[in-house]
């Protein structure tokens, strides 16, 4: 046989005769080289098929993912609709805190005439931008920022309003509103005729006649400045309220109270006397602004 063929032997069961095949190397070659290309174009396809399920599979899990980041951009968009309004309402309750504790100008009263909500941050950016996306988050990040300015402005406006209410709210504490001490008055603020003779003289306070012993409270809030006993007086006690304004309390039979001390409105401070140049149980009250005398009548509910 010549060396270019193979022979093939094949064996059946007992009782049968083996049987040969003759087979060129040609033939074998093809079919080799065909059994081969069969097997890489079977295993192309295979891999190409995982690769297009894999792909099919990432596409379904990207437009998932995509439906629900557009989900949470709608739920952003909404959120910052209602920031947007809320921030409008803190300007507006910003600016009536202002009017009634009388903070604002005319300017800023006019400015507050007309009250309204925003338009809709929600629907504005999504008519402008729903069919871009890299514009949209653009322009959310755009808005979110505008926001932050916003309430950053508002917080330092508060906190502005916050020290100007205590700075007021430290004035009327310190400002003399209630009477020191019951009774009724006898002499007033101004010209007067001396008790002690027929001069005229200026009566810098007033006297409140009331019963010996009686406690005295202290109109406000303060620090006393001094606590002494003076010829014409007799023990006498001031207070220093801040602010340019103190009080003067004088013919005390007793003060409670020593130079330095911290008072509040309402503390017992001494008791109605009758010491120094006094013709009866009473107290003399003054107001001084600045150092000037003024009508405690002017600071008495």
């Amino acid at each position: 046989m010549p060396k270019n063929f193979y022979t093939l032997l094949i064996l059946p069961k007992k009782d049968s005769s083996a049987k040969k095949i003759g087979l060129s190397s040609t033939l074998v070659k093809g079919v080799s080289i065909f059994m081969m290309g069969l097997i890489l174009f079977v295993m192309y396809f295979s891999y190409d098929y995982i690769h297009i399920r894999r792909e099919h599979a990432e596409l379904k899990r990207l437009k998932q993912q995509t439906a629900e980041q557009k989900k949470q951009i709608d739920g952003l968009l909404t959120s910052l609709d209602q920031f947007a309004v809320k921030m409008d309402l803190l300007n507006q309750l910003d600016k009536k805190i202002r009017i009634m504790a009388s903070l604002v100008t005319g300017k800023d009263k006019e400015q507050l005439l007309g009250i309204g909500g925003p338009a809709s941050e929600e629907n504005r950016l999504r008519s402008q931008m729903a069919s871009d996306d890299k514009a949209m988050i653009a322009g959310i990040g755009s808005q979110v920022g505008r926001l932050m300015d916003e309430a950053f402005a508002r917080e330092q406006s508060f906190a502005d309003l916050l020290a100007r209410l205590k700075e007021k709210k430290s004035i009327l504490d310190s400002t003399p509103s209630i009477w020191p001490v019951a009774g009724w008055v006898t002499s007033e603020f101004g010209k007067r005729s001396s008790p002690f003779g027929d001069e005229k003289e200026f009566h810098k306070a007033i006297d409140i006649a009331t019963r010996l012993g009686k406690p005295i409270r202290a109109p406000a809030d303060g620090i006393v400045a001094e606590v002494a006993f003076l010829h014409d007086m007799g023990r006498m006690i001031r207070i220093d309220h801040g602010h340019g304004i103190s009080t003067l309390y004088a013919h005390l039979s007793k003060a409670t109270v020593r130079a330095g001390a911290t008072v509040h409105k309402g503390d017992r401070i001494g008791y109605v006397g009758n010491s120094g140049r006094s013709t009866g149980s009473h107290l003399h009250y003054a107001v001084m602004l600045n150092g000037v005398p003024v009508n405690p009548r002017k600071y008495l509910n």
